[in-house]
């Protein structure tokens, strides 16, 4: 095979996989944009047993033991699951990073468990922050960020305790094992949490962008379930910011300490644009 023909098939493998990114980066800030995604949250209210009403959802809110309830004055009302609900309604326990979506009108109320604490946190179509989203830049495309790797799991899950950007407020996952991979002639390990989608996992990470050109708390990467042999393949390409790159209501976890890259991974999304003046918003 003469050099001309291979340069032009490798032009070929870098054009499909700079389509197969860009196709995937579209669908993820298509979510991203979700008229009640995060970027719709107007508030991050931490209930107890004290009825309080907030401004931007109807009712009193309070929860004990007994879980989260509302209490609707009349006039107001709720939807949850097509049922219309109106005077007081338990929502029962929440597990811990489980939640229940109400509505009223076009906003969703999401009433979830987080920490050990039950929160609402309102979601409004209209909220400036997802009005005025206009994307989030990222580096370009490459193949050469996209790493070959072994999932080594643990004999059992091992429970990771984690902080998060809410102060105070500690998670805890229960990791299946270690993705170790080589990078750049470097070999380097993460802790891996499980992801959605059976088998699949995901990992939360820094590196040297952090607070440089990419948001300074976390990042985030999906990745397939491990072959047979346990192998996986680990794209920065990928890497997503995680809500609380773009809002101040968020809860989102901090990476464990060895998931601090001490190489700086030029690929995946950089920190966000602040929407009133397109400069980089001011890493939290």
């Amino acid at each position: 095979m003469s050099t001309l023909q291979s340069e032009s098939e490798a032009t070929i493998d870098d054009t499909a996989f700079a389509a197969e990114w860009q196709a995937w980066h579209d669908s993820h800030e298509k979510n991203r944009a979700d008229p009640h995604g995060f970027l719709a949250v107007t508030s991050l209210n931490w209930l107890d047993e004290t009825p309080t009403r907030y401004p931007d959802a109807p009712g009193e809110w309070s929860t004990s033991a007994a879980g989260p309830v509302v209490a609707l004055a009349e006039g107001e009302e709720i939807v949850i699951d097509g049922e219309k609900i109106v005077g007081r309604h338990s929502f029962g326990v929440i597990p811990e990073r489980g939640g229940v979506t109400a509505s009223a009108g076009a906003a969703e109320f999401e009433v979830a468990r987080r920490g050990g604490v039950d929160i609402l946190r309102p979601r409004h179509p209209s909220h400036p922050t997802l009005v005025d989203y206009s994307g989030t830049p990222v580096y370009p495309a490459s193949p050469h960020w996209k790493a070959e790797g072994v999932f080594v799991p643990f004999d059992e899950p091992k429970p990771v305790t984690v902080g998060s950007v809410a102060e105070g407020l500690e998670h805890v996952y229960d990791s299946p094992g270690v993705i170790e991979f080589e990078l750049r002639g470097e070999t380097f390990s993460l802790t891996a949490f499980n992801g959605q989608a059976p088998r699949s996992l995901f990992v939360l990470f820094t590196d040297a962008t952090s607070g440089v050109t990419t948001y300074a708390a976390n990042r985030s990467l999906q990745i397939a379930a491990p072959d047979a042999e346990g192998r996986v393949t680990i794209d920065f390409n990928r890497a997503t910011n995680l809500p609380c790159a773009y809002t101040e209501f968020a809860t989102c976890p901090l990476p464990p300490v060895e998931n601090r890259l001490p190489v700086a991974v030029e690929a995946g999304e950089k920190t966000p644009l602040h929407p009133s003046t397109g400069t980089e918003s001011a890493p939290r």
